[in-house]
């Protein structure tokens, strides 16, 4: 098995795992924000149609989020 996966392993098995876990990504991050209807039906329809270009499209029309501080 390879080194870092066997000391991820032993590591996700410590009774801290979680709670490190949640310093680096919160389960709810601030700035909860809302999606478009419109937009979000773009990119489900794009993938349903299996059509790459058009989902990548409809998801770089979705603005970033700012950075946390």
């Amino acid at each position: 098995m390879n080194h870092f996966l066997e000391q991820s392993i032993e590591y996700a098995q410590q009774r801290s795992y979680l709670d490190d876990l949640y310093r680096v990504y919160p389960t709810i991050p601030n700035g909860i924000r809302e999606i478009n209807p419109k937009e979000w039906n773009n990119v489900e329809v794009a993938f349903n149609e299996m059509d790459n270009a058009k989902l990548l499209q409809a998801l770089f029309k979705f603005k970033p989020q700012s950075k946390r501080q």
